[in-house]
């Protein structure tokens, strides 16, 4: 399998590659999965690597699945507290003595590892929708090694290499004649992105699946993200269609991918700061929307359900749901954040 074009290239976001491209490194994931079944060893793919994981936002699969998968690969993960250090700041925004211009962070780690990874969104960045991929990118513009994206507000591309693998599993490489539900579910949180999402439906549209995504008329995606998906349907085929009522994405699916999701227009640059009392507000007129059995009785016998984890028991998803016939892809999901972040990573990482 040739990877040699991969090598040394950021992993920001997944539109900067081609499908081809993604296939390629979900195949080398896919295949390290399948001979872990066996427990042969993997340390030298990446024997004595480096990868500095930096979390600004706390983690349970994200870390784990870098950490672990590094060291399977034969090298190491350094887990770094950007607080624990000193603040990496954007130009402009430096607090004498208490920050450091990520231009020199990115520039030390270069040349003490192997790969920089960085968590970074929600209020870590005040909810300024597009800071978060705008500090990760200055770390990419620095940096000489490669720069992993382990999610921002807006891509959230590991979670969608593990999303399509899960997808591959169940279904082989071509999605056609399979329908893909999508829906924004209620939840009390005013804080969950919207990241996940954008992947889980562009990662969709690059394999022709039938998409229906529903959401409330006030919780729009990204347009960048919704034109790529779009475009990807046109060129690949499948379909991609919006409802307002939840009924239409569960009705005859093969899998319901369910989730809350903040409000963009409730966050800047749309407005001048932040508004979580108001998106609570708008989130408590659409209480009803819960994956739960009477919506997944909806889909086809054998749907499953997804969501990329955590979720909010009683809100995005019913016990029933989560615990029973439905919810066994949803750990299958969570578990390939191991196997298609090591495919990613013996394919960028030199």
């Amino acid at each position: 399998m040739i990877t040699e074009g991969l090598k040394g290239r950021d992993f920001i976001n997944l539109r900067d590659f081609t499908r081809e491209e993604i296939d390629t490194m979900i195949e080398v994931g896919l295949q390290l999965k399948a001979d872990n079944t066996i427990r042969r060893r993997h340390d030298d793919i990446l024997p004595l690597r480096t990868l500095f994981m930096m979390f600004f936002n706390p983690s349970l699969r994200t870390r784990n699945s870098f950490e672990a998968g590094i060291f399977q690969l034969g090298g190491h993960g350094h887990f770094l507290q950007p607080d624990a250090t000193r603040l990496p700041t954007l130009e402009g925004e430096d607090q004498g003595y208490g920050s450091e211009r990520i231009s020199d962070v990115a520039r030390v780690l270069s040349s003490m590892g192997d790969a920089i990874a960085i968590r970074i969104l929600g209020d870590k960045v005040n909810w300024e929708y597009e800071k978060s991929q705008k500090i990760i990118k200055e770390f990419a513009k620095w940096a000489e090694v490669p720069v992993i994206n382990m999610e921002d507000n807006k891509d959230h591309p590991c979670q969608g290499m593990a999303d399509l693998m899960t997808l591959r599993e169940m279904w082989g490489r071509d999605f056609t004649g399979r329908k893909v539900g999508v829906t924004w579910t209620w939840g009390s949180s005013p804080k969950k992105p919207i990241a996940p999402h954008h992947d889980f439906m562009y990662v969709a549209s690059l394999f022709g699946a039938d998409i229906t995504f529903a959401r409330p008329k006030e919780m729009r995606i990204d347009p960048e993200i919704e034109a790529a998906i779009k475009a990807n349907v046109e060129l690949y085929g499948g379909s991609y269609t919006v409802s307002e009522d939840m009924n239409d994405a569960c009705e005859g699916a093969d899998v319901v991918y369910a989730k809350n999701y903040v409000a963009l227009d409730l966050l800047p640059p749309v407005t001048s700061k932040p508004q979580p009392e108001e998106m609570v507000k708008l989130f408590d007129k659409y209480k009803n929307w819960i994956a739960d059995e009477k919506r997944m009785n909806l889909a086809k016998p054998t749907a499953q359900y997804m969501h990329c984890l955590p979720c909010e028991r009683g809100a995005e998803v019913s016990d029933a749901v989560l615990d029973g016939k439905w919810g066994t892809a949803c750990f299958h999901e969570a578990e390939n954040r191991l196997h298609a972040q090591k495919g990613v990573m013996a394919c960028i990482i030199p």
